[in-house]
Order: structure tokens, then C-alpha cells, then sequence
């Protein structure tokens, strides 16, 4: 059994939620609430979009310490102990504050690459875990290269994308590997996102991500110029990369690659597992299914107008200032009503493919194949929450099983060898083998 978590004095909060009246920040705080009511009353102060915080909750959980602090289940022993702490991403006093009162912050602020890394800063210098719900791999990767270092001194972890970007494709290579028999090389992943009659939509936040994030490609590679990353070599057969659209036999549909943070998030993370852990690396290529032809030339002309326009400032203005025109109503600034999140799920499935036990992988062709399936509800409002309390469960509870040294990590790195896919498993973003590995 885990220890108890004995609570330090001076840190009267094991968490708090930075951001919790903004869109994302409330389902979060439903979600350590264990799923109250389904809205909570935001407040005032603009939430994420805006920069400026106005009611970040405090969340502590003090009935709940001598058990092991949150229950599992994602239940919250939510006592007298809730707190309501101001503080504002651009005074960082406040954020110093607020970090010496915690064990670990809970960031839902974004976009990250403008909101961030004061929260990173606050949590590493006054000894404070910190994870986030990011997408945007130049916030990741650039805090990797300058906090790295303190954070390991400091013994504290900085854990970003432990949203649905990205949770599901990190410990779904790993779920992967580990139901092998014998040694995973190579893996695809495919999106599929299905909504109910009301349809489906995000909030512009992530929007906004997307659009200062494309634009800033370049920096992105000057950055990992910077860092200096030890390549990953390549085991077994080299990875095919496919087309910009293609035909997917296995789902009858037309597939295109998934740009999200996975690709990079898993990178980072088999990185880790090969150098430190000395495992070895597995290749990885992420894509989401579109349907048919018709939405296929829908999302071409969508994508060249969105490129076109992400390159110019004025461009940006518009996509920001008009994200449901421009995505033709797939994001919005409202963001998804109750009644669309019911509908929505998502199946991410994996197709892996490896050599049997006893065969040198360094030879031959792969000659064992296995398919799993991370499948969970809405991905942005309800899978994203619980992937981050759950992840915060694994911080706070599976603390032996982290890696030995604090530092700045891919949820893949921070938690193979934790209970998270359990913990992710029992509040419904599910993990499962769908065919046997066949030789």
C-alpha cells in the first residue's frame, strides 16, 4: 500500500487549479469534485482567452490525507478545505503565492506559448509540481530546455499535454508495447471522433493554439536545434510515412495525418524510455479519419485558406476574430452546449507491429502485429479533465514510481510506471487489446 500522504504544514492545498473560471478550468473542477454539477458558475475574469485569472480555485483535499489523499475514482474528500485564491498569470507575486501554499498546480491556462511559463516559473522556484493540458509543442519543448535543469534540483515535475493531447496517444504506444509479447517497434495511431445528432464543436481557445502555433513553425525548429536532441534510433523496419490524404482500408475511410502535439509528445517520451531506461524506442505515426470524399475537399480548401492566412498578422486577426467562419462552425467561442458533449466520443486506435520473443529485431521483417483501442467520451471537455485529475492522482499517490529525479516531462516518461492507464481505465477512457498479437 502507499504511504499516507503526509501533508506539510505550510502547504495547506495538495492542489490547485489555476484557471478554474475559465471554460476549461470549470470541468476540471467537476471532475476532482468527482462530476458535480455540470456547470459551474464561472465568475468573472475572462478565464483562458484572457490572461487575467480572476477566480482560481484552490482544491485541497483535507478529509481525504490519511487514506492517500484524493480517493481514486477522481472522488474528492471536498471538506472545508476548498479554497478560492486570486492570483493573475502577469503578477507573479500572486503566482509565488499560490505555488508555496501547493504540492502540485493544475494549469488551464492558455494559450500557452502567451500564458504559460509564468505558472512553470512560479511552481519550480517556490517547489511546486506543475501539469498541463497543452498542445502546443514549442511551450513544451521550450520549457524542457530552460527549466529542465531547476526543476530536477528543485526535485519538483513539470509534466505537460496531460490532456487529451496527450494522454491517450502516450500511454496508448505504451499500453501497446506492453501487451506485445516481445518487442514493439513501430505503431499508427487513427482518430476517430464521432458526435451525436447535435454535432460537435471546440472552444476557440484551442483554436487560437492552432493558429499562433502554425505560424510559428520555424522557431519551433530553431528550438530543437537548441536543445540538441540525441536522435532516436530506428529498430526494426523503418516507419512508412503516408500521403497528406489517403484511402484507410481498415476503417473505409479517407485518413489525414493527426496535427496535434501526439507525434512530438511520443517522441520525447520514447526518447526518455530508451536513454534512461535503456528500452527500446518505438517509431510512431499519428492520423485521424475524415470520411468521405465530400469531407475530404471540404477540409482541403479549409486547410489551404487556413495556411494562406496563418502566415500574415492581419491573417491571424481574422482566424482569431472569426474562429466559426473559418472552421466552418467546428469552433466557436461559446464552445460546446452539454447536450453536444453527450454525444461525442472518441476511439483512438493502434496498429503495432514488432518481431516475436527471440527474434532479433535488428533483422528480418517484423513478424508480429496487434491492435489496441484507447476509446473515451468527448475528447476536449470531459476526456481532457479526466485525463488531468487522474494524472495529478498518479503525480500526488504513485509518487515511487515516478522517474528518481524531478524535471521537465512527457506523461509517457513521468508515468509508464505508474497506475495511471488503471486510474484512466476506471473513469472511463478505456484500454483495451481489439486483436490478439498474431505471428
Amino acid at each position: 500500500p502507499a504511504a499516507p500522504l503526509i501533508m506539510a504544514p505550510e502547504r495547506p492545498y495538495e492542489l490547485v487549479i489555476f484557471g478554474a473560471s475559465g471554460f476549461t478550468g470549470q470541468f476540471v473542477v467537476e471532475e476532482v469534485a468527482g462530476g458535480a454539477p455540470k456547470r459551474l458558475d464561472r465568475g468573472s475574469g475572462g478565464g483562458a482567452g484572457g490572461g487575467h485569472v480572476a477566480q482560481d480555485a484552490a482544491v485541497g483535499a483535507a478529509g481525504a490525507v490519511g487514506d492517500g489523499g484524493l480517493r481514486c475514482a477522481g472522488q474528492a474528500a471536498l471538506g472545508a478545505e476548498v479554497g478560492v485564491l486570486l492570483c493573475d498569470v502577469a503578477d507573479a507575486a500572486s503566482l509565488a503565492a499560490v505555488a508555496r501554499q501547493t504540492r502540485l498546480v493544475l494549469n488551464c491556462v492558455g494559450p500557452y506559448r502567451f500564458f504559460g511559463e509564468p505558472v512553470v516559473e512560479a511552481c519550480v522556484e517556490n517547489g511546486a509540481s506543475c501539469i498541463d493540458i497543452s498542445g502546443e509543442p514549442q511551450f513544451l519543448e521550450g520549457m524542457y530546455l530552460k527549466y529542465n535543469e531547476k526543476a530536477a534540483e528543485k526535485g519538483v515535475y513539470v509534466i505537460g499535454s496531460c490532456g487529451f493531447d496527450s494522454i491517450p496517444a502516450d500511454m496508448g504506444v505504451l499500453y501497446t508495447r506492453d501487451k506485445l509479447k516481445g518487442t514493439l517497434t513501430a505503431v499508427e495511431s487513427f482518430l476517430t471522433v464521432k458526435s451525436g445528432p447535435e454535432g460537435s464543436c471546440i472552444h476557440d481557445g484551442t483554436w487560437k493554439s492552432a493558429v499562433y502555433g502554425l505560424a510559428d513553425q520555424d522557431r519551433l525548429r530553431k528550438l530543437r536545434k537548441k536543445i540538441g536532441y540525441a536522435p532516436v534510433p530506428v529498430v526494426g523496419a523503418k516507419l512508412k510515412r503516408r500521403g497528406l490524404v489517403f484511402y484507410n482500408q481498415e476503417f473505409k475511410e479517407y485518413s489525414i495525418p493527426f496535427m496535434g502535439s501526439d507525434v512530438s509528445v511520443v517522441k520525447r517520451s520514447q526518447r526518455y524510455l530508451h536513454t534512461v531506461l535503456h528500452e527500446t524506442p518505438v517509431q510512431y505515426g499519428a492520423y485521424v479519419n475524415v470520411g468521405g470524399l465530400g469531407s475530404v475537399i471540404k477540409l482541403m480548401f479549409a486547410g489551404l485558406l487556413f495556411l494562406l492566412l496563418v502566415k500574415f498578422s492581419f491573417g491571424r486577426k481574422l482566424l482569431t476574430k472569426y474562429p466559426e467562419f473559418f472552421s466552418a462552425g467546428r469552433f466557436t467561442k461559446k464552445g460546446p452546449t452539454q447536450k453536444q458533449m453527450d454525444g461525442t466520443s472518441f476511439t483512438m486506435t493502434f496498429f503495432g507491429e514488432g518481431y516475436s520473443e527471440g527474434q532479433d529485431p535488428q533483422n528480418g521483417k517484423p513478424n508480429v502485429r496487434i491492435c489496441t483501442e484507447v476509446k473515451g467520451p468527448e475528447p476536449g471537455y470531459v476526456a481532457t479533465p479526466i485525463a488531468m485529475v487522474q494524472a495529478a492522482l498518479s503525480l500526488l499517490e504513485d509518487a515511487a514510481c515516478l522517474p528518481k529525479q524531478g524535471g521537465v516531462y512527457s506523461p509517457g516518461a513521468a508515468f509508464s510506471k505508474t497506475k495511471l492507464i488503471d486510474r484512466l481505465h476506471q473513469r472511463g477512457v478505456e484500454f483495451s487489446v481489439i486483436s490478439k498479437p498474431e505471428v
